[in-house]
């Protein structure tokens, strides 16, 4: 006989587990994340401040930069304090719509820090390649329409996934044995079939980024073939140190991102704690290090950074008038 004893339910609450296995360290193990959690929003704040400000980098490679600290402040701010919350005052619980709105925001703003860096590879890519025509390419109704995109085509990829969520019939648990919810980790509790969820969790997310990696790669070998057709070593080297911020840039959204997608999905003798660890250390760290990279490599960015923190100090210590 077939067992149709079986509750249906749409849960109001989902139970956070936090990082299963590590319960005991987990006061040890908020201290770092808090640490890189404020050291990103703190950065990414004095970066976009810095931008709107000084005049000088009133440019449309720094306004997608700009663009870049606030995906980055928002993908933190995301995940990061609920985590908190969970390893301090044992806050587990995270109501259902406020888990499928995290599901959300964390995917979206990971295909929308992709598509970004894609506008930020064009806009050396013509820097360089065709420096005559940057202002006429790479004009403010263009950057704005580029941003709108950005924008549009990340919601219009991530919002299916609210319905394919609300959709499912829950009837196993309400645990989810995560810091955060994600959309895979929520939809295996269902007891219904998840291939959907599967196929385009997986599928148009992934696709989309591959394509924005290939384009990026295209991007930066016309780049290179352009450098190296420089006659003199000293243009050369100006150049690619345009450049090299914003490659280790990338490098640090893509190595962790595939890494932690393929770990997932082949690793299966990975202990679940290490996939949970990776996880929350791809949400933090990449925010924590871009305003770093930028501000150490990029020569007007460091300029404005002193500039604002002296307006500062002029203004705190300037003695009061009348």
């Amino acid at each position: 006989m077939t067992n149709t004893n079986i509750t249906i339910f749409h849960p109001t609450v989902f139970v956070l587990l936090g990082i299963p296995g590590l319960e005991v360290y987990h006061v040890w193990l908020s201290v770092p994340l808090c640490f890189m959690y404020v050291t990103a929003v703190l950065g990414n704040s004095i970066l976009i401040v810095v931008i709107v400000t000084e005049r000088s980098l009133h440019e449309p490679m720094y306004f997608f930069l700009s663009m870049l600290a606030i995906t980055d402040i928002l993908l933190s701010s995301t995940t990061v304090p609920k985590a908190l919350a969970i390893f301090w005052l044992h806050a587990h619980n995270i109501a259902f719509d406020a888990c499928v709105t995290q599901v959300f925001f964390v995917h979206t703003m990971f295909v929308g820090e992709s598509a970004i860096l894609l506008a930020m590879a064009f806009d050396r890519f013509v820097a360089i390649c065709a420096p005559l025509r940057y202002t006429t390419v790479l004009t403010w109704p263009t950057v704005r329409r580029l941003a709108l995109a950005i924008v549009i085509r990340s919601f219009c990829i991530i919002f299916p996934v609210i319905f394919l969520l609300k959709r499912l019939p829950f009837c196993r648990t309400n645990i989810v044995p995560h810091s955060y919810c994600e959309h895979i980790g929520v939809a295996r509790l269902a007891c219904a079939d998840i291939t959907v969820n599967i196929w385009y969790g997986f599928s148009v997310p992934i696709v989309m980024v591959i394509l924005d990696v290939i384009l990026i790669a295209v991007s930066y070998s016309l780049i290179l073939r352009a450098v190296f057709r420089l006659p003199s070593q000293d243009a050369r080297h100006k150049a690619l140190s345009t450049c090299g911020s914003h490659l280790c840039v990338i490098l640090m959204f893509y190595v962790p991102s595939f890494f932690t997608l393929l770990t997932h999905r082949f690793g299966r003798n990975i202990p679940r704690h290490v996939h949970i660890l990776l996880a929350n250390l791809y949400v933090v760290v990449p925010p924590m290090l871009n305003p770093i990279v930028y501000g150490v490599k990029t020569k007007q960015i460091r300029e404005g950074v002193a500039h604002w923190f002296f307006d500062i100090k002029t203004w705190c210590f300037s003695p009061a008038l009348g």
